[in-house]
């Protein structure tokens, strides 16, 4: 494998661990400067020049520092064009660098996040902390990275003179729940693929309030629960991360997902848990290279006509309790694939039997007119005969 690790810094530890294991595998790897790059673009297709020469590696690990996030992602999306493999996608990486965007998509997939507020005019700051759980707060900025632009806050003056002075220098302010039972404290877990390859516990010094290794944080190994290894991996999969960092709160009723790092350093956490991450990553990406991720929502806007839809129960109650057979019988052609999102997983082409539930999605793929007029004359029509006899009630379906 021909691997391109992106990176301004190719003396930090990170890198030069990663580029240790790559070469103990055989590996042709080289370290390449984001910055360095040039992007050409023509109805007749793109390319890609690193200081005047064509690209000719086969996969890609980007490091991109939150300083050059901008022109990292486009790089990002350079490469996905052409087909190359890169260990974390472009999309990823702006939605985990993002906070606000983060904690929306974790919420939407109901991944415990500490309660956030997203303020931009100060008269909101009393009623934003109201509702995160009242004083005291940590208020901090959606961009930022190893603890900077994060503060505790007492008292509501305090709260708000920061605020202003944020908003001043036109920074995007969040108010987020404090989590008092983890103060000073995290667990930083590192996923590749979909498995946690190690973890460790950080706590913050003296009245540091932060627990960073780079704000001289104390690492120590953790053993981790399986709630705490599922929710880390369920937070990357849905932030579209491979590798990834995750930061968990220990919260009263379990774990909270305070962060996700598309770029996590690596010297703390193999010190810490006694694990060779670096050689996890290296390993996944030479057996993961060969295939390249498809974002079907672009495949599908190729195709003219061609799309996805989906059907949220929860906007169509007369729905809920009536088999899918009874509504979508097998020989309806215009509804030729669909899945059944439920519980936090995906099923494909569900069986006719299964009943619907409050909360349930359906997701529809084909022809866009002919679906939208199947759809539609699903949410209208007559109920099923079968759901006429049910009960109210259908608090036991949801």
């Amino acid at each position: 494998m021909r691997l391109a690790i992106l990176s301004r810094g190719p003396r930090l530890y990170s890198t030069r661990r990663l580029v240790e294991e790559a070469r103990k595998r055989d590996c042709d790897v080289a370290v390449l400067d984001p910055l360095q790059f040039s992007l050409m673009i023509a109805d007749d297709g793109v390319q890609i020049l690193h200081k005047g020469e064509r690209f000719i590696h086969d996969a890609v690990l980007p490091r991109i520092g939150h300083s050059i996030t901008r022109h990292g992602v486009a790089l990002i999306r350079q490469f996905e064009q052409l087909g190359i493999y890169t260990s974390n996608s472009s999309s990823g990486i702006i939605q985990s660098r993002d906070k606000l965007r983060a904690s929306q998509i974790l919420a939407k997939n109901k991944i415990s996040i500490p309660s956030t507020a997203y303020v931009r005019d100060l008269r909101d700051v009393e009623k934003a902390i109201d509702e995160v759980g009242g004083l005291p707060v940590v208020i901090k900025v959606t961009q930022g990275t190893q603890g900077e632009g994060v503060f505790l806050r007492h008292t509501l003056r305090e709260s708000t003179h920061l605020v202003e002075a944020l908003l001043l220098t036109k920074k995007a302010v969040l108010i987020q729940e404090y989590i008092a039972e983890s103060h000073g404290k995290d667990i930083r877990v590192l996923v590749v693929g979909d498995k946690v390859v190690a973890s460790m516990r950080r706590k913050s010094r003296g009245r540091e309030f932060r627990s960073n290794y780079h704000l001289n944080g104390i690492i120590e190994k953790v053993d981790l629960p399986l709630e705490y290894e599922e929710l880390a991996k369920r937070a990357a999969r849905v932030l579209g991360l491979k590798v990834a960092g995750v930061d968990l709160l220990e919260g009263a009723d379990g774990p909270i997902v305070l962060e996700v790092n598309s770029s996590p350093g690596l010297e703390g956490i193999e010190k810490a848990s006694n694990v060779n991450v670096a050689a996890h990553i290296i390993e996944f990406m030479i057996e993961d290279h060969v295939f390249t991720d498809i974002d079907m929502a672009q495949v599908m806007r190729t195709q003219p006509g061609q799309g996805a839809l989906s059907l949220h129960l929860r906007n169509h109650p007369r729905l809920i309790g009536c088999t899918i057979g009874a509504i979508f019988p097998r020989d309806t052609e215009s509804i030729p694939v669909f899945a059944l999102s439920r519980d936090k997983k995906l099923e494909w082409n569900p069986e006719p039997h299964t009943q619907l539930r409050f909360d349930d999605v359906m997701i529809f793929y084909g022809e866009t007119r002919a679906l939208r007029s199947a759809l539609k004359k699903v949410t209208y029509s007559n109920l099923p005969r079968q759901n006429e006899n049910m009960s109210q009630d259908t608090s036991t379906l949801i």
